[in-house]
């Protein structure tokens, strides 16, 4: 079983605690304090280690979250003790997508060869969310590669409006000509 596949699994079942306990943007926020430890190099290394006890792990959680949901808490505790806590990130991003769409949001990673003016990209968001169904959230991206238009990532369907990406198809249909 693959690390992502198993955030999401583990992010899943977060989500359905939470939902229960409507306490959806209690565990989002949680889950958000915890991910940002991990950034801590230092402090991933020393709770991925086996030299450290348990005990010293849930002591040092305990004082860093502070007013924490003990529920949340237990699921820290349950990767630090299985060697999973660097998956947080991937379970706290995955619990992030079910939220909003739950809410009816769709998050979109929106790439383009230049920043996006504002106007422009609410635009955008109004034309996706109309072929979505739902209401679509831009999250923009400067890759200067795609030379010019847009690539657009919506779950796993990419709409790609890019310059690059016509150059590739148009080299591809040249090429099944010959």
């Amino acid at each position: 079983m693959t690390r992502k596949f198993r955030a999401q699994r583990y992010a899943q079942a977060v989500f359905e605690i939470a939902l229960e306990r409507n306490e959806l943007d209690r565990w989002q926020s949680d889950l958000k304090q915890i991910a940002r430890l991990k950034g801590d190099a230092a402090l991933l290394s020393w709770l991925l280690s086996p030299k450290f006890s348990f005990r010293d792990k849930a002591r040092l959680f305990k004082r860093h979250l502070g007013d924490i949901n003990p529920l949340v808490l237990n699921l820290v505790y349950l990767l630090v003790a299985k060697g999973k806590f660097d998956m947080i990130g991937d379970i706290a991003n995955g619990y992030e997508q079910l939220v909003a769409s739950y809410r009816g949001i769709e998050r979109a990673l929106l790439t383009t060869a230049v920043p996006l003016e504002d106007e422009d990209k609410l635009e955008l968001e109004k034309h996706l969310s109309t072929l979505v169904g739902k209401k679509v959230v831009l999250e923009p991206e400067v890759d200067s590669s795609i030379i010019g238009g847009f690539k657009v990532r919506i779950g796993d369907k990419l709409i790609d409006g890019s310059t690059r990406g016509k150059l590739q198809a148009l080299r591809e249909e040249l090429a099944s000509t010959r």
